[in-house]
Parts: structure tokens; sequence; C-alpha cells
């Protein structure tokens, strides 16, 4: 049986996040979803526990972000003030279009995304991950950050 990761190794875990492999109903960029989930966890319970934290914004979310030319800020801002007025997602993706450029670039976006780790520097910095978290046998199953997203939160067995 393949290992798994060691409980709490990587920090509290959020099952609630979509998969990064999800893409966004109105606009079909990968990682849109869990960015917008994490804004709207913020806005519900404070702040993200820890192990999220540390990447709120930036990481993934500013990759995001830079590719697109918008400020994570703004972002977050939209989805806090449609959760205040209880707009609904459509809403909000209506005023997230509206601060994105014409051209979302969604297929290199995609593309790129999906890679993140398959460099030799990525490739140590998943080894180091998967060691930290107890299954150092399995790079050879978890090949990108975005593995790595799903398989610490039990998407990948």
């Amino acid at each position: 049986m393949p290992a798994k990761p060691i409980p709490g190794s990587s920090g509290e875990i959020l099952t609630c996040l979509p998969s990064p492999y999800v893409p966004h109903a109105a606009t079909g960029l990968l990682h849109l979803p869990r960015f917008l989930a994490k804004c709207q966890y913020v806005k519900e319970h404070g702040a993200l526990p820890a192990s999220y934290a540390k990447n709120y914004k930036r990481g993934m979310d500013r990759f995001l972000c830079l590719h697109l030319g918008i400020d994570p800020n703004a972002v977050e801002k939209i989805v806090h003030e449609c959760l205040d007025a209880g707009l609904d997602d459509a809403e909000r993706d209506r005023r997230l279009r509206a601060l994105m450029p014409a051209d979302l670039r969604v297929a290199r976006w995609n593309r790129n995304y999906v890679q993140k780790g398959m460099t030799p520097n990525g490739r140590e910095f998943l080894q180091e991950a998967l060691t930290n978290m107890g299954c150092a046998e399995r790079t050879a199953d978890i090949l990108s950050v975005t593995d790595l997203m799903d398989f610490d939160e039990g998407r990948i067995e």
C-alpha cells in the first residue's frame, strides 16, 4: 500500500478547498476556484490555518494574479464584498471578469500551473516536502505542486 502523509506533518488540512485541477466555471482558469474558496474561508473564519495562511495571496494565488496582472487583495475584496451583500457566485464572477484582462491566456496559465514543480529545483522541493510528510518514496507518483496539494488533502491515494 502506498504511503500516506503523516497526519499533521504539513499542518492543518482544509478538505473544503477544491482540487487545484478544478477549473473556474466562468473563466476556465485552474487554481481560481481554490483562491476564491480561501478568500471565502478567511471571511467566514477570520483567518486560514497557519499551514495555508503562509501562502495566502502569495504562492500560487500570487502567481495566478501576476499572470492576470491583478492584485490578489482586489480579488479578496470582491469576494468579501459579495459575501457581505449576499450576492451570488455569478455576480462575484461578473465583478472578477471586470477586474481581469480581456485575454486571460487560459491555456498558457493552466499548462504552466500544472507543470509547477517539474523542473530540477521543483523536484527537489517536492522531494523535501514528501520527505517531511513521511512519504519520500512517493516522488514517482507526485509529479507537480498541484499533485502535492491533492495528495496532502487526500485526493490522491
